[in-house]
């Protein structure tokens, strides 16, 4: 039933049974990951560290408590996200979330290369991946390959399925070319006038700091 729940979009009610479980079998390894994920979608990121960590105490090779931790340790520790994506890649060479996020714990490092490396292998296995193409054109777009970006993100973030974060993502991906006009325009779809300002201040000083 909590993993029903989880599945149905329901993380409170996938929460409330996991712990259930866990109170009475505190060591219950499919309830822990529940818990982790249900815990980490609402928000509660120590609590759902706290699942996975004993999760992987317990179960060692369990890919999804490397997955739900790695993506947890990104917002605090780039570097053990790396190392908790990579394990899984070694694991599973074509799971594609493990690469994606190992794409991103190096961008975050400032180690474009080894990301582009882990977007490519993602892609190889599936070149229509969205967020595999939209994150492989913001690398690019930081390491100085803006208009290559350009070509590589234009196609998921104007599709109809297209996100309001992908449409960001491709106006920034625009502004870094250059192309300022663009990014205004796709940005004034999803913000009001002052956040479209301040966004593109904000890509300004990326570029400048980058230059």
């Amino acid at each position: 039933m909590a993993e029903a729940a989880l599945r149905a979009g329901s993380p409170a009610l996938a929460l409330q049974a996991a712990q259930g479980i866990l109170a009475q079998t505190p060591d219950d390894v499919p309830a822990l990951l529940i818990q982790g994920d249900a815990a980490a979608q609402l928000g509660q990121r120590d609590e759902a560290a706290a699942a996975f960590t004993r999760a992987l105490r317990h179960s060692p090779d369990s890919t999804r408590a490397k997955l739900g931790l790695g993506r947890l340790r990104l917002y605090t520790d780039a570097n053990e996200a790396a190392s908790l994506f990579q394990d899984v890649v070694k694991q599973e060479p074509r799971n594609l979330s493990a690469l994606n996020n190992l794409g991103i714990a190096h961008d975050l490092l400032g180690q474009h290369q080894q990301a582009q490396e882990a977007y490519r292998r993602g892609l190889a296995i599936d070149s229509t991946n969205a967020p595999a193409q939209v994150n492989m054109a913001l690398s690019l777009a930081m390491s100085g390959n803006a208009a290559d970006a350009v070509v590589l993100i234009a196609p998921p973030a104007t599709a109809p399925s297209a996100t309001p974060q992908m449409r960001h993502d491709y106006a920034v991906v625009l502004a870094m070319a250059g192309r300022e006009s663009e990014a205004r325009q796709i940005l004034a779809r999803d913000l009001p006038s002052d956040q479209v300002k301040q966004a593109l201040d904000t890509i300004r000083q990326q570029r400048a700091g980058g230059s």
